[in-house]
């Protein structure tokens, strides 16, 4: 049993009382650790324009190491623009994970554009940044990860990790779009593996099963491992009510002895949702990481972190050779 003790929420861009960019949402949370402060990226927006509908950039604040509810800084401006015009990341990035990289970071993002018939579509593009994480630029214009014959509908949600001299990005992918007054999407998880970060090879089958049925959406896939096996927390929820408690995203578990076959028992992570608050009606799109022999997850609370983001830790933390 993985039974973690929440610490609380950490960032919400609502309870800022200084003037910033950010007007809601704190989505995707993606650490990057330094000597003194521990960074964490995730994904923000602005107002909505005129026609309402939002855009999402890259954001990122600092935390302090030896106190992970203190923030330390908060970026200024977003540390990637959006693409130009017709691009595939237009409209939004998120959401985005990052890894370091013979020193620089690299940031993998889902790119957003909108659509007529539905109402977005996505790839996944990397930028990299060459200043410690302060800005990132794109390889280029398109995307590194993008539909094929057998994934033709929306790729995104990735999380990047290094295993065994070899890249591995775990993702969604669309296998529908179920029509309506609002199409909605159901996707599921997938992997591509690769040898140098930017040429990609597509495992091509769904890693988990579902638990509530063929309509389930996953997201947001973590690995980790320690003990001898993979670890994999992720998200899922329903087709339906899914913007409420009822139907809204909670977190699964995974197990695996080699990354391709994945054992699923959400009975094993123990978080659920808090009687009240901003985590009261979702918890999802979790990320670990381990910090002086503690392993922790940050997470997404309601509305799929429009509510921001918070820490929970591990309360009997297990042995790591690699997270």
């Amino acid at each position: 049993m993985f039974k973690w003790k929440k610490i609380g929420k950490i960032f919400d861009p609502k309870d800022l009382t200084t003037q910033s960019w950010m007007h809601e949402f704190a989505q995707s949370p993606s650490v990057i650790q330094f000597d003194t402060f521990v960074r964490v990226y995730f994904c923000s927006r602005p107002a909505p324009g005129a026609d309402g509908l939002y855009l999402s950039y890259i954001s990122y604040i600092d935390l302090d190491s030896n106190d992970l509810q203190k923030v330390l800084r908060i970026c200024q401006q977003p540390v990637l623009p959006l693409g130009n015009y017709g691009t595939f990341d237009e409209f939004g990035t998120y959401p985005v994970s990052v890894i370091r990289n013979d020193g620089q970071l690299w940031a993998y993002y889902a790119g957003w554009t909108r659509c007529e018939s539905v109402p977005f579509n996505a790839a996944i593009g990397l930028a990299v940044s060459t200043d410690q994480g302060e800005t990132f630029q794109r390889l280029g214009d398109g995307p590194v990860l993008s539909y094929s014959p057998d994934e033709p509908y929306l790729l995104g949600s990735p999380r990047i990790r290094y295993f065994n001299n070899s890249w591995y990005l775990w993702y969604v992918a669309g296998k529908d779009w179920l029509p309506g007054e609002k199409p909605e999407p159901v996707y599921k998880i997938r992997m591509a593996t690769s040898k140098n970060g930017i040429d990609w090879v597509k495992f091509g089958q769904d890693l988990i099963s579902d638990k509530l049925g063929v309509h389930e959406c996953q997201a947001c896939p973590d690995v980790s491992f320690f003990d001898g096996q993979y670890h994999m927390f992720f998200s899922y929820r329903d087709i339906v009510n899914y913007r409420s408690k009822e139907g809204g995203y909670r977190i699964g578990y995974a197990v695996s002895d080699d990354l391709k076959h994945w054992r699923r028992n959400d009975d094993l992570v123990d978080i659920s949702t808090s009687d009240s608050g901003w985590d009261s009606e979702m918890v999802n799109y979790p990320h670990l990481f381990q910090l002086r022999g503690k392993t922790y997850m940050l997470y997404q609370g309601n509305e799929m972190g429009r509510a921001g983001f918070g820490l929970a830790v591990l309360e009997q933390p297990q042995e790591s050779t690699a997270l």
